[in-house]
């Protein structure tokens, strides 16, 4: 069962995010967001870099925790390939 204390937020550290969940990397790297900022929250670094600090935690979380719908057209994707 999914737990929302599990999600990603504005005031977590940047490079905790990316241990627990590498599969945002790709979404830090979309953003420009630079490993030099990686101790840093999500939050500051976003205002910082001129982005809507929300679309970004929703980015993460969506890439963290894909939505089943999502999750079942990766598959089928996949399996058409």
């Amino acid at each position: 069962m999914f737990r929302f204390d599990q999600l990603i937020r504005r005031d977590m550290i940047i490079r905790d995010v990316k241990q627990r969940h590498p599969e945002t990397i790709p979404v830090f790297e979309e953003f420009h967001f630079r490993p030099s900022c990686d101790d840093c929250d999500i939050e500051t670094v976003a205002r910082k870099s001129g982005l809507n600090t929300p679309d970004v935690v929703a980015a993460l979380n969506q890439a963290a925790f894909p939505s089943k719908k999502d999750s079942e057209n990766a598959s089928n994707k996949q399996t058409s390939a």
